[in-house]
């Protein structure tokens, strides 16, 4: 007797499994466009644009937005030039908040090749791993001068423009400023 219960409610669950779908009759989708959307492949040609093959391309001469232009190049004549130009910070005044900011700048990135008082006895110079680190006592620079440098680098000096924003970058230069003329 429990054997015929069983294979009932096998046959009947099995029954009732199999007849609730129907591969005539599939289920409606509202916007299907939002389910299953039309995929483009990366770099892929596509009829969406005017060639068919690439997207369309910034008009000539535009900048993103917030990009501040630097008008120098990378090369050693770009550096005597700002140097003779005695180019200046955008920034008016500087608050004691931008000075505080520019030390904890300067703290992180340069301070361990330049030393905190910008003697050139850095943590790195004093271990031997870097030899060469100027002072800034012996060095004839400017703000421009200084912002150039951290754009591009300079000798074994890397590059900053990644790390530091080009506002970042002139606070700095000012607090190098402040530390040249304390020493």
């Amino acid at each position: 007797m429990k054997t015929i219960y069983k294979i009932t409610i096998l046959l009947g669950l099995s029954a009732l499994v199999t007849s609730c779908h129907d591969n005539s009759k599939p289920n409606y989708q509202y916007m299907p466009n939002m389910y299953e959307p039309v995929s483009y492949n990366t770099y892929s040609e596509s009829d969406a644009f005017k060639n068919g093959k690439e997207g369309q391309l910034p008009v000539e001469g535009t900048i993103n937005r917030g990009y501040e232009v630097y008008d120098y190049p990378n090369t050693p004549e770009a550096l005597v030039a700002v140097k003779a130009a005695d180019l200046k910070s955008p920034i008016d005044t500087l608050s004691t908040e931008d000075m505080d900011k520019a030390k904890g700048l300067f703290e992180i990135y340069c301070a361990i090749c330049h030393g905190n008082g910008g003697n050139g006895q850095g943590k790195l110079v004093t271990q031997g791993k870097f030899l060469g680190v100027p002072s800034y006592k012996d060095r004839v620079i400017n703000q421009g001068s200084i912002f150039h440098v951290q754009t591009y680098g300079l000798n074994s000096m890397g590059s900053y423009a990644n790390q530091l924003n080009p506002h970042e970058r002139w606070l700095v230069a000012a607090y190098v400023m402040k530390l040249k003329s304390e020493l």
